[in-house]
């Protein structure tokens, strides 16, 4: 397993015409995302048929736990940003750290807020 990787790193990835930053250095990696639309798209998943159901899924392990554990096995720190404000820091300690501000973002988004 690895012990720890180094980064030095700048991309923009530009999806449906918005721009996704990712910035590294050393084991500390950032991805800021330009708005909680844009993280709503990639987290929604792809697009359900017309008509058809949503399937409940079945209890698996958490996705959010998976991603900090393999973060922590790397020696990496991932802080997930929206519009410059950390969401998420992954890699910091046992479990994945959720900020204030994630939670407000949900809740804009919730009422229809960009």
């Amino acid at each position: 397993m690895a012990r720890g990787l180094d980064i030095e790193a700048r991309l923009v990835v530009t999806l449906d015409g918005d721009d996704i930053q990712i910035a590294g250095s050393g084991s500390y990696l950032i991805v800021n995302l330009p708005s909680q639309r844009v993280l709503d798209k990639l987290t929604s998943g792809p697009p359900k048929p017309p008509g058809q159901k949503k399937e409940k899924s079945a209890p698996g392990p958490d996705p959010m736990q998976q991603l900090n554990d393999l973060a922590r096995q790397l020696g990496l720190i991932l802080d997930l940003r929206v519009a410059g404000k950390t969401y998420v820091t992954f890699g910091a300690g046992r479990t994945a750290k959720i900020t204030l501000n994630a939670v407000l973002g949900k809740i804009g988004s919730f009422f229809g807020g960009k």
